[in-house]
């Protein structure tokens, strides 16, 4: 089994800054991808970052200059650090992984419960 677990949403003012983690357990051969997205109210779960075994990044248009994604432990953790905040980045933020786990023939994605940010003007 394959479990991710985010933390690190909260509840800010406009400008302010959160840092996001997620943590991957279990029986984990290896990790092509680790990304982001979110979910705000009534609207559609929409890309946010993607951090590739390589080390490289993407981000969504409306990220970028503000985000940055990272991860450590061998692709097993990934942060989002996310600066200069505003309300329209409130959402629920959900991790996910591109996981080979082991004795499985292929890559699979899993996701995260989500963790709620919430940016007040």
């Amino acid at each position: 089994q394959v479990q991710l677990v985010e933390s690190g949403g909260g509840s800010v003012q406009a400008g302010g800054s959160l840092r996001l983690s997620c943590v991957a357990s279990g029986y984990i051969y290896s990790t092509k991808s680790m990304s982001w997205y979110r979910q705000a109210p009534g609207k559609e779960r929409e890309f946010v970052s993607i951090i590739i075994s390589d080390g490289s990044t993407t981000y969504a248009d409306s990220v970028k200059g503000r985000f940055t994604i990272s991860q450590d432990n061998a692709m097993k953790t990934v942060y989002l650090q996310m600066n200069s905040l505003n309300p329209e980045d409130t959402a629920m933020y959900f991790c996910n992984a591109r996981i080979r786990p082991w004795r499985v023939s292929g890559d699979r994605d899993y996701w995260g419960q989500g963790t709620q940010v919430t940016v007040s003007s």
